[in-house]
């Protein structure tokens, strides 16, 4: 551990606050962390224009950047775990305050996926509590100036691990002066990355973590001009993460220091993503189902074919796109200046370095849009609208579909050029965030043929502040009314960003949600990578959106802060945890670890008459079925569990089969509300096993092998007949065994739980059974069957008054038995 009295590093520069710098990464295998100072007259510290909030510190004229402490150590696949005791450690042991912290300066990346994320959300959760402003350095870029910092000059080649047998690489040049970066970030195959640079013909001094498995394609025995660098400089340090800070400053590109809008450094879209990009552009179709597009209101009708689809262009889409290419450019008049042809739309889709986007009505196209990654960010080349659905939102669509992917391949920017006449796409750019930037005279032909030639207007806008970004939306709340405690909830379990402000009187004063259902409906499902990108971005602004809505105007009007640790998607859950535990150290509130089903037990209060333990309730969602004996609020026994999909998997599945789109439960119950529920016999499995167990993947089977042969026989599929048989199956076994649950407990009240609790004729199907009995169905607001952070804070606010907190070590973890919440 290193204490003070080394500098981090010379040169003029500017950097945010006259206090401490708190830098952190975890990209790698390694926590790399320090405390730099902004000392007064050693260099410049940055101006007021770097952008922190207003709340954040001010900026002093001039200052250094000093190293006061450090602690870089290895700890692989444990960055959650060790990262926060790591800061709260290294404050404590050198006196300092995290009061006097006026900036938060994290690692982007590149490198591991999940370890970025946890050094990102953790940063966002430390500087949104103290109020100071979120920088971010390259992960890379650090790695070179530990190098310079050790006295390392000339090239150095840095090679990071990507995993699948790629690598991050970059040059550097390291001179007395500085570090300069030759390449832009990018990620290659190792033997293709290390063959251009041996092409190159340099000599490289070679570091990173990704030696440890490609040493010898970068440098083969037998020499060559390609060197292994010292292993004791292949992983980032706290210096050289400082010492990265500080060259940013003095550059001029330390960002914007809004929390809210920092994004990790990944190079690359998810491998879904890619996945579907290779397959549309070789000439194959969008999975089946993934065409419905679903509002972020969160539920589609599939019966409707005048919703708008958006997703990646494909090669199939061509001829359409060239049609309304031509309709709605004159030749000359198109964003890029020229009118495309077939071929120019055919040679781009299959480049890496492009981007392209459509949106359909059904089976026709209404409009595209498309752009250039190059080293100065994303060009946007060419959009386009049918004229019949203009001002609908479509271009709007398509743009921030376009600029979310820049942005995610690590653009900082964005650019095009448009007729000075459009005044109309003037506006829209606007809207989105674009401003003038020059103009370039005589540009364009004429529009006609005729007259005096147009002027180009240039538009850029930095991608950092995510202005084209919608606004989380949230539930009636009320104002505070003073009553104690009052919690703050967050829930990050799959895919659905919230965060819920509760009083101690158990009334919901806010209730954010920030859907994205429609990143993953295109998939058929969620996609894990995505949800866990989609929380990154989202949380600040949700968490600041729940704040407002409660009337909530600083942390001490808070008593406890809770999160969502389990069960759930172990990527999404690590964003939401990572940035409580950096919130809690922040502002010194307690935080309550909260287990995801039990929310959904909980949610069961929300309703007006809520009921009273003992009951049985039925845990229905896409992740679980089971039932549960809640014998007192915090006091449950796990009945029995499906030993395969759960209820929400099967109807997701099933839906897609059909091709309905996603989310499926929603699809289905529509079709099933005017089929036949005994058209055919499909099977319930397990609904004479005299046990609480649940079996779907036998019945998704089945209905899908049906579909298969009736589609395979030329036979026109009876959508709603075969909506109907499923779900009847589906309830049949659900009931069934509820009607057991209920006579061995001996209790008098039923409860569901979960989204598929939603289910209308669900909840019908169990009061038909249940109420001639006389057993009491109860069931959650409609709003509060889905994910949401209200039932989160609603068993917070009973954990918090029993002491039950969460440590800074403690982690998220994917599976955890309910019984054990």
């Amino acid at each position: 551990m290193a204490t003070e009295g080394a500098d981090a590093g010379g040169g003029a520069g500017r950097g945010p606050g006259d206090g401490l710098v708190l830098a952190f990464d975890t990209a790698s295998e390694t926590i790399a962390l320090a405390v730099g100072r902004w000392s007064p007259g050693g260099g410049g510290a940055p101006s007021e224009d770097a952008g922190a909030p207003a709340t954040a510190p001010a900026m002093p004229a001039t200052g250094a950047l000093r190293l006061l402490a450090s602690d870089d150590r290895a700890a692989p696949r444990q960055a959650n775990v060790r990262l926060m005791p790591s800061i709260a450690a290294l404050f404590e042991q050198n006196g300092l305050s995290r009061d006097d912290v006026s900036c938060v300066v994290c690692g982007l990346g590149p490198g591991s996926f999940t370890g970025v994320r946890i050094c990102v959300a953790t940063a966002k959760g430390i500087a949104r509590g103290l109020g100071a402003p979120l920088f971010g350095a390259s992960t890379l870029e650090a790695v070179a100036w530990g190098a310079w910092l050790a006295g390392v000059r000339g090239n150095v080649g840095v090679v990071a691990d990507a995993m699948r047998g790629e690598v991050y690489p970059l040059r550097f040049l390291l001179d007395d002066a500085e570090v300069r970066p030759l390449d832009p970030h990018t990620v290659a195959k190792a033997d293709e990355a290390a063959a251009r640079w041996r092409e190159a013909g340099d000599d490289l001094l070679l570091l990173g973590d990704g030696l440890r498995k490609h040493a010898e394609a970068f440098a083969p025995p037998g020499g060559g001009r390609l060197a292994i660098g010292d292993a004791a400089l292949w992983t980032p340090t706290g210096a050289g993460l400082l010492r990265a800070f500080e060259a940013a400053c003095a550059e001029g590109r330390e960002g914007s220091g809004e929390a809210g809008v920092l994004l990790p450094l990944y190079t690359r879209l998810s491998d879904a993503e890619e996945n579907e990009r290779r397959r549309l552009a070789a000439g194959g179709q969008i999975a089946q189902g993934a065409l419905a597009e679903v509002p972020r209101s969160g539920i589609a009708d599939p019966a409707r074919s005048e919703e708008v689809a958006y997703r990646p262009m494909a090669a199939g889409d061509l001829e359409q796109v060239c049609a309304l290419e031509a309709a709605c450019f004159p030749a000359g008049a198109s964003t890029s200046g020229e009118r495309w042809s077939l071929g120019m739309f055919a040679d781009d889709l299959v480049r890496d370095d492009r981007i392209w986007w459509t949106a359909f009505r059904g089976d026709v196209l209404v409009g595209f849009a498309g752009g250039q990654m190059t080293e100065d960010g994303l060009q946007v080349l060419d959009v386009a609208v049918d004229e019949a659905e203009r001002r609908s939102g479509i271009a709007k669509g398509l743009l921030a579909r376009l600029l979310d992917d820049a942005a995610g391949l690590g653009a900082q920017a964005a650019a095009l050029e448009l007729r000075s006449s459009n005044t109309g796409a003037h506006a829209l750019y606007a809207s989105l965030g674009f401003g003038r930037a020059g103009v370039r005279p005589a540009y364009y032909a004429p529009l006609g043929g005729e007259g005096p030639r147009e002027d180009a207007v240039l538009m850029t806008m930095p991608l950092a502040e995510g202005a084209w970004r919608s606004r989380p939306t949230a539930a009636a709340g009320g104002a505070r009314g003073g009553a104690a405690p009052v919690v703050l909830a967050i829930e990050t379990s799959c895919d659905e960003t919230a965060a819920a402000v509760i009083e101690g009187t158990g009334r919901i004063l806010s209730d954010v949600v920030a859907s994205q259902v429609d990143f993953h409906a295109r998939f058929g499902g969620v996609v894990p990578e995505i949800a866990s990108r989609k929380h990154t971005e989202a949380i600040v602004g949700v968490v600041d959106a729940a704040l407002e809505e409660a009337g909530v105007a600083g942390w001490e009007g808070l008593d406890a802060l809770a999160v969502t640790y389990a069960p759930g998607l172990i990527g999404a859950l690590v964003v939401g945890v990572a940035f409580a535990k950096g919130l809690s150290w922040a502002t010194g509130l307690p935080l309550v670890r909260v287990n995801h089903l039990e929310g959904h037990i909980y949610a069961n209060r929300m309703g007006d008459d809520p009921p009273s333990p003992p009951f049985v309730i039925a845990l229905l969602s896409g992740g679980h079925t089971m039932l549960v004996h809640v014998r007192g609020w915090g006091d449950y026994r796990l009945l029995g569990q499906t030993l395969d999909d759960a209820v929400g998997e099967a109807f997701d599945k099933v839906a897609k089969a059909l091709g309905l789109g996603y989310p499926g439960g929603p699809a289905i119950a529509r079709l099933a509300a005017h089929g036949d529920p005994h058209a055919f016999d499909f099977p319930r499995a397990l609904l004479h096993s005299h046990d609480y167990r649940f079996s779907l993947s036998g019945l998704k089977t089945a209905v899908i092998s049906f579909i298969r042969a009736e589609q395979g026989a030329g036979r026109a599929l009876r959508l709603p007949d075969i909506a109907a048989s499923f779900q009847q199956a589906v309830f049949d076994v659900q009931v069934a065994k509820a009607l057991a649950a209920l006579e061995e407990t001996g209790c008098a009240t039923f409860c569901i739980g979960g989204g598929v609790a939603a289910n209308r004729a669900l909840r019908d199907a169990y009061r038909a059974a249940m109420e001639p009995r006389g057993i009491r169905v109860t069931s959650p607001p409609v709003h509060a069957c889905t994910d949401n952070a209200a039932m989160i804070a609603c068993v917070a606010l009973d954990r918090f008054r029993a002491g039950s907190l969460m440590g800074l070590d403690d982690d998220a973890q994917a599976h955890s038995p309910i019984a054990a919440a």
